[in-house]
């Protein structure tokens, strides 16, 4: 039974907030979320990846540790990714994206620290840090079939890393008005992303649920499967790898829409989104089960 509350205390929150964002773009379709875009990417989150990784107890050595991880489960990602889109004729480049590149900033994020409190949150973010990254190299790449270093160069976020390195590479201790400040800002961004995803939801759009829904359910059942494969393959225990766990099973980050409709052409684009939609509803199913099972092995 404590599990089970331990449960709802994790999940709740994260759906209720997606929940009063899918209600604010059905109640109004004009709903303007161009703030909370350029707040999240040029603020929020660069000050939420520094604090997150320099506040909460994560090591240099850790940091490096689930980066590569978390490469290594996104190359499993790419591998299945490839195999299905393939057999489905579909465009194994441009729509590949969705399911190598899990939600784990809206998502994932704030069900790790609920789950693990703050010291899953660094782990995380580690984690997340990665998924920045590809966002903006291997997803430009793969939406626009080329690539340009402006485009990284120009990415506030990636420098919220390197900072955040630098600090845990020379031990630096984070000033407190400096922590204080990110730490606001921090569950700000938590509270606004969420709250975009679901208004996020009510704007794409499903081309064909059936190819849809079996890229969603790769996306979602393939995903967990290959964490928890590497968790076992390197012995990996405790909190860390129920993070390492939580965050591969997350649904198709809705960056790959954004990132897609800047540089592919329509129709990838549609299906970029169709994944993304079917995904993220199917999270809500598997993501209480992911939980619960990382609950209940990694402690």
């Amino acid at each position: 039974m404590e599990l089970y509350l331990k449960l709802i205390d994790v999940l709740f929150p994260v759906f209720f907030i997606i929940g009063v964002g899918y209600y604010l773009g059905k109640k109004d379709p004009n709903f303007d979320t161009t703030f909370i875009t350029n707040f999240a990417g040029n603020i929020g989150t660069p000050a939420m990846i520094f604090y997150t990784i320099t506040t909460t107890g994560v090591t240099l050595d850790i940091f490096i540790e689930y980066f590569i991880y978390a490469v290594v489960i996104i190359a499993g990602f790419a591998v299945v990714g490839f195999i299905f889109l393939f057999i489905l004729k579909k465009d194994t480049i441009t729509e590949l994206p969705p399911l190598i590149l899990p939600n784990t900033g809206n998502m994932g994020i704030p069900i790790c620290l609920f789950a693990y409190g703050t010291e899953g949150l660094g782990v995380a973010s580690a984690i997340a840090s990665v998924i920045i990254l590809f966002h903006f190299t291997i997803g430009v790449l793969l939406a626009k079939k080329s690539f340009s270093l402006d485009i990284l160069v120009k990415n506030v976020p990636i420098y919220g890393i390197i900072i955040a390195v630098l600090f845990l590479y020379f031990e630096w201790d984070v000033p407190g008005y400096i922590e204080n400040t990110t730490f606001l800002l921090t569950y700000t961004t938590i509270f606004l992303v969420l709250m975009s995803l679901g208004i996020a939801l009510t704007r794409l759009k499903v081309v064909s649920w059936t190819h849809a829904s079996i890229l969603g359910a790769v996306r979602v059942v393939i995903g967990p499967i290959i964490g928890f494969a590497l968790i076992k393959f390197l012995g990996l225990t405790g909190f860390a790898a129920g993070v390492l766990l939580i965050q591969s099973s997350m649904p198709s980050a809705v960056l790959t829409y954004l990132v897609g409709s800047m540089y592919s052409e329509k129709k990838a684009v549609d299906n970029v989104a169709s994944v993304i939609v079917t995904s993220t509803l199917m999270s809500f199913i598997s993501a209480p089960v992911i939980v619960y099972i990382s609950l209940l092995f990694f402690q």
